[in-house]
């Protein structure tokens, strides 16, 4: 594989194997993106990225982490999303969209007010989590979904999807990693359930897979379905990798295409051993042992770093984040870098 082969995904073509990673900017009024969202993703379409991921999208009120993320439940953000879609897919990149439910990390305050719970007269809500368990001292106490708490976060999921068909999204991530809702429920840490949701991994797993069939019931194959994983929490007696494998089977017998392999975040305070490229062996054994095409994330900074990746079979794609902070154009330097034909717009065609 070359980082800029033109990979072929379910019905989507795409100019190149980078993506640009869900990015919360904790920067929307009740739900709706702004033009903030419209020119912080749509310069990364500009840069060249072959997928460009909306942030974290919340398919319910309740879902959401801050007062100040997206969502997709009502008319009004499905209209300013689509202008979204509409402008990064004339750029030539992919607009996907991330759909999400914070669970026992919702209602909380923006990350640069202090990372604590909201107080009732800031707006706070209770949330919802597998288990009455918090993440931490310092975030609210969630209440454990009931059978129609479950259904209703299933149903969510369903009528967002529906939505970011509706707006133009070419592709949908369920969002099922870094501690959220989905994620609470595959870690015994968090779940102690003794329903059918509870206990063995089948247990464990079964809300993600029912949300993943319910998203195919609105977002068809050859639509492209991706899933974002933490493969590890980190901590002993938490979610693993080898647990992460064979969940990554089953989603791809439930018709997911691509598995986003990242880690951590359910549980505060772990060691995690960061340095370049520390996830992609994720990735890999996801890749080779599930079978299914993967997404490595995580300190990837350079683009022979990046293609070296890609080349020797680790992932299928390249997921980037804090780097196309710094450079939304890094898609256009790595394929100059790397001798392939920059395709730049052509309003900067001088500049390359």
């Amino acid at each position: 594989m070359d980082l800029f082969d033109k990979p072929v995904l379910g019905d989507v073509t795409l100019r190149n194997r980078f993506i640009v990673s869900p990015m919360c900017e904790y920067s929307a009024v009740d739900g709706v993106p702004n033009d903030w969202h419209l020119v912080h993703l749509g310069s990364r379409a500009v840069g060249g990225a072959g997928i460009v991921f909306t942030e974290a999208t919340a398919v319910s009120p309740e879902g959401r982490i801050s007062l100040g993320d997206t969502g997709l439940w009502n008319d009004a953000q499905q209209t300013a999303w689509s202008r979204i879609a509409h402008f990064v897919a004339e750029q030539g990149a992919a607009p996907g969209i991330q759909l999400a439910h914070a669970g026992r990390k919702a209602s909380t305050t923006l990350p640069w007010n202090g990372n604590r719970a909201l107080t009732p007269a800031e707006g706070a809500w209770t949330p919802v989590a597998p288990s009455t368990i918090a993440f931490s001292d310092d975030y609210p106490h969630p209440v454990a979904l009931d059978a129609a708490g479950i259904a209703k976060v299933v149903a969510d999921f369903r009528r967002a999807a529906q939505r970011a068909r509706e707006a133009g999204f070419r592709i949908v991530e369920i969002h099922a990693a870094h501690g959220y809702l989905l994620h609470e429920f595959l870690s015994p840490l968090a779940n102690h359930r003794d329903d059918r949701y509870g206990g063995s991994l089948a247990n464990r797993a079964r809300l993600v897979r029912e949300v993943v069939a319910a998203v195919r019931e609105v977002w068809p194959a050859p639509k492209p379905l991706f899933v974002r994983v933490s493969a590890t929490d980190w901590a002993p007696g938490g979610w693993d990798i080898d647990e992460c494998v064979e969940l990554a089977k089953w989603l791809r017998e439930d018709g997911v295409d691509v598995i986003d392999a990242s880690s951590g975040g359910l549980v505060p305070n772990v060691h995690v051993p960061v340095g370049l490229g520390y996830q992609v062996p994720f990735a890999s054994r996801i890749r080779h042992e599930a079978r299914i095409a993967t997404a490595a994330v995580g300190l990837i900074v350079e683009a022979k770093q990046a293609q070296e990746i890609v080349a020797r079979g680790d992932a299928d794609f390249i997921v980037m984040a804090r780097e196309l902070l710094r450079d939304p154009y890094f898609p256009l330097r790595a394929a100059k870098e790397l001798g392939t034909a920059v395709h730049a717009p052509k309003q900067y065609s001088r500049a390359w």
